[in-house]
């Protein structure tokens, strides 16, 4: 899903409550499974190109760059649906995930629970 209009992503950007460093809280699930992904964060710049190229675009709080997932592993995030929660303060992306969604190598970056006392990697995935 990709919004043609650089102005309808502008608008609804402005309809996100970004925290005082600008930055929204946005959670990856696999659109067709429901698996939890990843949690990443979000400027308006990244959810404006998010929306209008339809390749998911994060902001990297390290780098303070833009961060377009997959551009270096190939792992890319296609956008199905964004939506915003109730607050208007977190974001949900539903995506077509191509391979590993975490740095680890990983499919989802949830694969520690917390088990007997410990967290301990699981290899179910989180739906």
């Amino acid at each position: 899903m990709a919004v043609a209009d650089t102005r309808v992503a502008e608008s609804l950007a402005d309809r996100i409550s970004f925290d005082a460093n600008g930055l929204v809280a946005a959670v990856a699930q696999q659109h067709d499974t429901g698996e939890v992904l990843m949690l990443a964060w979000m400027n308006r710049q990244s959810v404006v190109e998010t929306l209008t190229t339809g390749r998911v675009t994060y902001w990297s709080r390290s780098r303070q760059a833009l961060w377009r997932k997959g551009e270096s592993s190939g792992h890319v995030q296609t956008l199905v649906e964004l939506r915003l929660d109730c607050d208007g303060d977190a974001l949900l992306l539903l995506v077509d995930q191509t391979g590993p969604a975490c740095h680890t190598n990983r499919r989802s970056c949830f694969y520690r629970a917390a088990r007997d006392g410990e967290f301990k990697e699981i290899a179910e995935p989180i739906a």
